[in-house]
């Protein structure tokens, strides 16, 4: 909630949203799994890279679940994806995607419009804020976070269950593990499938990010590109 909105009962905002994503990232352990319609908070992304730069321990992971292509500022999305890649350095613990439609040789990208954000299977959020700084400081959002350890594990599985099109007992694993052997290799074929014009033979595909030298002119940006 933004200042002076409700000025008797909340006269300076609050902004315990961006407070728990900040406070669930930082603590992050094993892994980060984030949906949202953007990826532009500087903020947050500031938080990812740090984890990637310094993991706390090797087999950590993030993955996000992106759109293709937002309706505002894709390309601050896949600057700040580029950005995560960069601090990942070639080791491989983050992996950003998207989901398509596909029948026969036909595909559509599936706009990906989820608030969704999980970490360690311990802290679990839902609702209607953005990973931007409009949604974070400027717009009135709502957001439920849970730290229901088997509600978060649950929800988990159920989604990536959907995005992988197997089984829950085939993924219910380690999830660095499930994301090494199955996000990565499934994403990375499809992209390449897509970069070459042939048919996807599964929803899930990589998201490539723009290059870090564009994603520095996009940088000044973020605050002030806002989504519908």
């Amino acid at each position: 909630i933004p200042e002076n909105v409700y000025d008797r009962s909340l006269p300076r905002g609050d902004f315990s949203l961006l407070e728990s994503y900040v406070g669930a990232f930082r603590s992050a352990e094993h892994f980060i799994y984030v949906e949202n319609q953007v990826l532009w908070s500087s903020e947050i992304v500031a938080i990812l890279a740090e984890k990637l730069r310094n993991p706390p321990r090797d087999d950590f992971r993030i993955v996000v679940l992106l759109p293709v292509d937002a309706n505002d500022g894709a390309d601050i999305s896949r600057g700040q994806v580029a950005a995560l890649i960069h601090a990942d350095d070639g080791n491989a613990r983050f992996l950003a995607c998207s989901v398509y439609a596909r029948t026969g040789g036909l595909r559509d990208p599936i706009y990906v419009h989820a608030k969704v954000a999980i970490v360690d299977d311990r802290w679990l959020t839902i609702g209607s804020a953005n990973l931007n700084e409009h949604s974070l400081f400027n717009d009135s959002e709502v957001n439920v976070v849970s730290h229901d350890e088997r509600l978060a594990r649950d929800t988990r599985l159920r989604l990536w269950s959907e995005h992988l099109e197997l089984p829950i007992e085939e993924i219910d694993g380690d999830p660095a593990r499930v994301i090494d052997e199955r996000w990565e290799p499934i994403s990375e074929e499809q992209l390449d499938r897509l970069q070459n014009d042939l048919p996807l033979t599964h929803r899930l595909v990589k998201l490539p990010g723009v290059s870090v030298r564009r994603r520095r002119v996009l940088g000044p940006l973020q605050g002030r590109v806002y989504d519908a």
